[in-house]
């Protein structure tokens, strides 16, 4: 079967909720983080914002409102500071194959490379936001 480009909304829907039901909610190392971060009567409601952020980054409306910066910082704080860079690659090799499975096409292509961008600016950013130890001398 021919795959075709991620060409709008239902597109990106279609992305974002065949990862996130698919692949993140049924992956034993990250899913349990957004299992316990989302409450499942608000798990569409957050497809749907999801798809606003992507469909933002991938077609340039103004849909998405939201500080993912702060929300993912919030989530690590709750986390006790335990998510670390191999929830993020996880994240990307979940989000890369769905991304391959799914299309082919240039707004794909941009999908993985924003998708990789946007990882690791949330990665250090909330590296730099952990608790520093305490030393003393």
């Amino acid at each position: 079967m021919d795959k075709r480009d991620i060409e709008n909304r239902e597109d990106v829907y279609k992305l974002v909720s065949t990862f996130y039901n698919d692949k993140i909610r049924k992956d034993d190392f990250i899913g349990p983080i957004f299992l316990k971060t989302i409450p499942e009567e608000t798990w569409e409601s957050h497809l749907q914002k999801l798809t606003d952020f992507w469909e933002t980054n991938l077609f340039f409306v103004r849909k998405f409102k939201g500080n993912p910066m702060k929300a993912h910082k919030d989530v690590d704080r709750e986390f006790e500071y335990s998510i670390y860079q191999e929830h993020f690659g996880r994240w990307l090799q979940l989000w890369f194959e769905t991304v391959d499975e799914l299309f082919d096409g240039t707004k794909a292509h941009e999908a993985k490379e924003r998708a990789r961008n946007i990882a690791s600016m949330l990665f250090f950013r909330m590296f730099e936001a952990k608790p520093k130890p305490t030393t003393t001398t």
